[in-house]
């Protein structure tokens, strides 16, 4: 089972959290100026990477804060936990074939 550390209440199982997509989407500045076509493509257009990937997760069944982890998607490694509204920190990139 994957292992989350929560910045705030430390390690926890998997089943305790919610996961909330892809970390540091940019809301559009004029929505009201948007095609119904580029609001499908913010909505629902997301990377799916292969490796290193920013997320958004909450502890549901803890502490009920959100925070970005950043995941190898391959390994399920969880390489690095920041606080929402930080900078996401420096990660290697890893290739996989």
């Amino acid at each position: 089972m994957l292992q989350i550390p929560c910045p705030h209440c430390g390690p926890r199982e998997e089943t305790e959290f919610s996961y909330g997509g892809e970390a540091h989407i940019m809301r559009p500045g004029n929505p009201d100026e948007m095609s119904d076509a580029d609001w499908g493509d913010f909505l629902f257009m997301r990377r799916n990477t292969k490796g290193v990937f920013f997320e958004r997760w909450v502890h549901a069944h803890g502490c009920r804060r959100w925070f970005n982890v950043a995941r190898d998607t391959v390994t399920y490694e969880v390489l690095a936990v920041y606080h929402m509204g930080e900078t996401p920190p420096t990660v290697p990139e890893r290739t996989y074939l």
